[in-house]
């Protein structure tokens, strides 16, 4: 089958054989292309193995699935209560750590599936999984009705978190740096106003730029939810210290009922099916593969989200 792996910092086609690894064999219909590969791509991150964390497809039995990509031993605390980012057995992620889904087929542990409902359209049930990291960003900062809110970055996950937001119909402000994030942030309903004073900040940036900006615009004693990945150590200036905020790190996502994050994610692009219209720019088959991440990679050049359609 045709995979995508890295060698010498390159995402690559190449041809390996099929999973045959325990759990449920899915033929992926649709990959995205996440900013943290990029930068594992450039750190030399990755191992000989099938790269893609965003990822959605059919089983063999016919079911249209979504898949959580972080497993756990499913018997520790943590597991038990949803939060397999924070196993006591360890971390592991498909398409991070082991083989993922930018390929043909990957096998799946049948708790990481995500059944899709009725209606909604598999070739985009991949923005699911970034749609669920913002959905627990959210959660962890205690959005809540009635709040000022304004998110910091107008990347996939700052838009998610837009989208995540306006599905819970509470207004947000939003920080654009381009055009074309721009014109989709205002079509998920996000207002340019900036002017200080908000009850919760979220930095979907991870840089000490953005998190300088959060701690500017966060009233006091506010919550600044950190949902950005940062690939070096953040800088805070001593004067951010006189607002007393709470910074709340976000990670992952909760994967147990009543409160799976995948659960909302989806039905938010069930009943917001311009979400996906807003989100990906750009589709390009698996042989595609060095013009997808090069686009990826040119936030100024018009990419939000790229996709590989792969079935």
């Amino acid at each position: 089958m045709k995979a995508i792996k890295v060698i010498d910092k390159k995402p690559v086609l190449l041809d390996v054989p099929e999973p045959k690894t325990e759990g449920v064999k899915v033929k992926v219909v649709s990959s995205s292309i996440c900013g943290s590969d990029i930068h594992m791509i450039a750190q030399g991150a990755f191992g000989d193995h099938v790269i893609g964390h965003e990822f959605s497809g059919l089983t063999e039995d016919g079911r249209a699935v979504a898949i959580e990509p972080v497993t756990g031993c499913g018997q520790c605390g943590s597991c038990d209560e949803g939060h397999r980012i924070h196993c006591e057995a360890g971390l592991f992620v498909m398409g991070v750590l082991g083989d993922g889904g930018m390929a043909e087929y990957v096998t799946v542990p049948a708790a990481n599936l995500v059944v899709l409902p009725t209606g909604l359209d598999v070739r985009i049930a991949s923005l699911i999984e970034p749609l669920a990291v913002a959905v627990h960003g959210l959660d962890r900062a205690r959005v809540r009705e009635g709040d000022r809110v304004l998110v910091i970055g107008a990347g996939p996950i700052g838009l998610a978190t837009g989208a995540a937001l306006r599905s819970r119909k509470i207004s947000y402000d939003i920080v654009a740096r381009h055009d074309h994030q721009k014109v989709a942030a205002e079509k998920l309903g996000a207002g340019f106003h900036h002017d200080g004073h908000y009850d919760v900040v979220i930095d979907a940036v991870g840089s000490s730029a953005s998190l300088q900006q959060s701690a500017e615009m966060i009233k006091p004693l506010g919550r600044i939810g950190l949902v950005g990945i940062s690939w070096v150590n953040l800088e805070l200036e001593q004067g951010f210290y006189a607002k007393e905020p709470e910074l709340i790190p976000s990670l992952g996502y909760n994967c147990n009922y009543p409160n799976r994050n995948f659960d909302e994610a989806a039905m938010i692009l069930l009943r917001h099916p311009d979400v996906s219209d807003c989100l990906v720019t750009h589709r390009f088959p698996l042989d595609g593969v060095t013009e997808a991440f090069a686009t990826a990679a040119d936030r100024a050049g018009g990419a939000i989200k790229v996709v590989f359609d792969i079935a």
